[in-house]
């Protein structure tokens, strides 16, 4: 039977390679960290969501080496039935407490947690209203629900008010949103989402993945930047981005959807555990950076200057505040050559196209860490703009 599949398949692999959208992935010989190698050549990475450094660090290989010493090396066994150890539940307390929420659930993903969520909470007599550019977890979670679905325009807060009018009679109505939107780095207005949801009865969900443990004063996350800590109902986010890198989510709630969710949520009933050494890193790591705030400052300082630069050089940079930062190109083969070409002059970060992004919208996303240096910075600024050149796009 394969004989059938296999020309379809290389029919549409042939023309993903034409047009720009087939996405190769390099091998890293290296820890992940400012600088990886590939091929045996080193090279400045701009493009993990290593926001704060920690991850490919001593830091993080003892704090996991010592957890697992501890606790072992996993599990075997779902949580209910023999999988629950005392380091899991410090861990969701130690959310909770990071992200304001009264308790949080573990994970094996971001994507499980999306998917265990909508698919607990929400039927047919309920719901769904989505950000148009949500992440692709949340667009899938919303599919498998049974749920009413409802799309309203990118951060358009009158488009959402029209959707909760239409979502009126529904016994539960929820706003689904990123916190920080991974393609383009831009923040959810989640005070005029949050009040708007006030308005018309309805609950309010933050992926916040790309915010945890960087925006806020604390790094609390989207809630806490946008000052509507305790007013969310639902987050979700993991710890394989600025947590150190390796993965594992979490959904943090009110205690009852909690509870729910622990006796419910086909997608933690029926996976392990989260494995020992992703569980204490990540348990550690928050407990660190309470008392060293200068990650994230040293964040923030470089993403504003590659901004500025970038700005300076001509390019179209998007005036998010996040350290996603989008150079915006347009078209989708000059976007993956551009790239490419960036690649050969030792710096390392990645065009989209579709259908990661929409059509006419590609891009080089950068991702800006707390890790880097000056000198990296002004470095692959001064690459862009010698690529730039030769692309015509400065």
């Amino acid at each position: 039977m394969y004989g059938k599949l296999k020309p379809i398949l290389e029919g549409e692999l042939a023309t993903a390679r034409e047009n720009g959208t087939y996405k190769e992935e390099r091998v890293l010989e290296s820890p992940q960290g400012r600088e990886i190698t590939v091929g045996g050549k080193k090279y400045l990475n701009f493009c993990a969501n290593n926001y704060l450094g920690l991850s490919g660090t001593e830091l993080m290989e003892k704090a996991s080496e010592e957890a697992v010493k501890k606790w072992g090396y996993g599990l075997a066994s779902v949580r209910f039935i023999c999988g629950t150890q005392t380091i899991h539940k410090d861990l969701e307390k130690a959310v909770a407490e990071l992200v304001g929420t009264e308790d949080a659930v573990l994970y094996s993903s971001c994507f499980m947690a999306n998917l265990g969520l909508f698919q607990t909470f929400f039927g047919a007599e309920d719901a769904i209203i989505s950000d148009a550019l949500n992440h692709a977890s949340i667009i899938d979670a919303v599919r498998l629900s049974k749920a009413e679905r409802h799309v309203f325009a990118h951060m358009d807060m009158a488009d959402l008010e029209e959707k909760l009018k239409a979502a009126r009679g529904k016994r539960l109505v929820v706003v689904a949103t990123d916190g920080v939107f991974s393609m383009d780095g831009d923040i959810a207005p989640l005070k005029e989402i949050c009040d708007l949801a006030d308005k018309y009865g309805a609950l309010v969900m933050v992926d916040d993945a790309h915010a945890t443990g960087v925006m806020g004063e604390s790094g609390g996350g989207t809630p806490e930047y946008c000052g509507v800590a305790g007013r969310v109902d639902f987050i979700t986010g993991t710890f394989g981005k600025a947590l150190g890198g390796a993965g594992g989510a979490f959904t943090a709630t009110r205690k009852e959807a909690a509870e729910y969710l622990r006796n419910r949520s086909r997608t933690y009933l029926f996976s392990n555990s989260l494995d020992t050494a992703v569980t204490g890193a990540s348990l550690f790591v928050i407990d660190y950076l309470k008392s060293h705030p200068d990650y994230r400052e040293r964040l923030w300082e470089n993403t504003r200057n590659f901004r500025e630069l970038m700005k300076k050089e001509g390019f179209k940079v998007p005036d998010a505040k996040h350290p996603i930062t989008p150079i915006m190109l347009g078209d989708e083969k000059k976007a993956v050559e551009m790239a490419a070409a960036l690649f050969e002059e030792g710096i390392y970060v990645i065009g989209f196209a579709y259908p990661v992004v929409p059509k006419g919208t590609a891009r080089i996303r950068v991702q800006v860490s707390a890790a880097h240096t000056k000198d990296d910075i002004e470095k692959a600024v001064a690459k862009f703009a010698e690529v730039g050149k030769k692309f015509g796009v400065v």
